[in-house]
């Protein structure tokens, strides 16, 4: 059997990245004129994407644009995030840690984000945590997004793993609807950008620091390699 596969969500799991997200968004609302969204009310719109973003700030102000205006802003928001990407964003405490626990333990690691995938190795190679993963893969890597199964099953092929031993670790409903669509299972941290709180989208674990995700995920992969034992001996 493949070495376990740990697929972390990016935005609000591995890297609190909403400080420069949030500061793009008001960037792109001012040049239309517009005041800013707070931060404590855009926190949670980051999970949506720059489209979502857009739309959430213009709706606050009562202003609606065409599609193709809301293209055009989405490529201006992508175009200054890119050169702002890690001005502010940091990981969230204990990521290091965690994910050096878990290599060690022999797991291998990848991400798996709504992201763009160049967005997203831009953003881990300013933070200095590229090379930790064994795959990144964002929303056009394999043209879904989650939470299609495809794209984590996908995530988990390019980084040499199976889908049995494989468990998501992320923020938000997409995380854990698409390991549920995958038929893995999934840990979700307290602390991201859900809107709705975690607690009620019944992961199988929560953690509310990174300092209780290694342990957490050894019991994970503990439980699973019990019931696969169970099964053979039927």
């Amino acid at each position: 059997m493949a070495a376990p596969t740990i697929v972390f969500d990016l935005d609000g799991t591995l890297v609190d990245t909403a400080p420069d997200l949030i500061a793009t968004l008001n960037t792109i609302l001012a040049r239309e004129g517009l005041p800013g969204v707070a931060f404590a009310t855009a926190r949670n719109m980051v999970g949506g994407g720059a489209r979502h973003m857009i739309e959430r700030g213009l709706a606050a102000e009562g202003v609606s644009r065409s599609a193709a205006e809301i293209q055009l802003l989405c490529g201006q928001f992508i175009d200054h995030y890119a050169a702002h990407i890690a001005d502010h964003s940091r990981p969230f405490p204990g990521v290091e840690a965690a994910l050096d626990a878990l290599a060690g333990g022999g797991c291998r690691l990848a991400v798996c984000t709504n992201k763009l995938e160049w967005l997203s190795l831009k953003l881990l190679g300013a933070l200095g945590l590229t090379q930790r993963f064994a795959a990144i893969c964002g929303a056009d890597t394999f043209g879904v997004q989650k939470p299609d199964a495809a794209i984590l099953r996908g995530t988990v092929a390019r980084a040499g793993g199976e889908m049995e031993g494989a468990i998501m670790v992320g923020d938000a409903i997409t995380d854990i609807a698409v390991a549920r669509a995958a038929g893995i299972a999934v840990v979700a941290v307290d602390f991201g950008y859900s809107e709705t709180p975690v607690a009620e989208l019944n992961p199988d674990r929560i953690v509310s620091s990174f300092a209780r995700l290694p342990e957490t995920v050894w019991a994970l992969l503990a439980a699973q390699k019990s019931e696969f034992q169970q099964k053979v001996n039927r």
